[in-house]
């Protein structure tokens, strides 16, 4: 089965990933449960139409497996999944963005699964608007921040934060530690 695949690697003829960091910076848009998202350009290495994966024992729900990607293997996450929206069914707009995650540990390509994406959207730094505080109740640390695009607003997410292994992991063992007995038994059991 073939692949489409959109590069995003600078090129001598492409303008995208430029910027005057002071002014504007540039975000991919995609899309998730009709809400807009926008993650930095200079994060992301490639568009990939959905193929399946190999699955991964023992991994959270939210990571749908691993994915070679010219030799490297590459986990791929189910951004639905990792945000706790309901499952659907992929379709011929489903995709994999493929990004850089930085860490203490270094950096790693990830996966990450969304519904589709929109386009590439300039923001004027100025016009970027803080993620609201919810206190503990809501976990916001990875939405650097929220801006307009027509009469809606997209969520600029914090791709570092959000993809992290460790953290992601992390919050997977708070998940099953949290859940009633039987619900944690019967994951584990799967």
């Amino acid at each position: 089965m073939a692949t489409n695949s959109i590069d995003l690697t600078a090129s001598g003829t492409r303008n995208l990933i430029k910027r005057d960091a002071a002014e504007s910076a540039q975000y991919l848009t995609f899309h998730l449960a009709g809400e807009q998202y926008g993650i930095d350009i200079l994060k992301v290495q490639e568009i990939r139409g959905w193929s399946p994966v190999t699955q991964m024992p023992n991994a959270p729900a939210f990571v749908r497996g691993v994915m070679n990607l010219r030799g490297a293997i590459v986990p791929v996450i189910d951004l639905r999944l990792r945000f706790g929206l309901e499952t659907v069914a992929y379709t011929k707009t489903t995709v994999v963005i493929v990004v850089t995650v930085d860490s203490a540990s270094g950096s790693r390509i990830i996966g990450a699964v969304v519904d589709g994406v929109s386009d590439v959207l300039n923001v004027d730094e100025a016009d970027i608007q803080p993620a609201p505080d919810f206190g503990t109740a809501v976990q916001t640390d990875f939405i650097s921040g929220l801006v307009m695009v027509d009469a809606n607003m997209a969520m600029l997410l914090d791709v570092d934060r959000l993809m992290s292994i460790e953290e992601l992991f992390a919050l997977e063992t708070v998940r099953r530690s949290s859940a009633p007995p039987e619900v944690a038994e019967a994951e584990l059991a799967a």
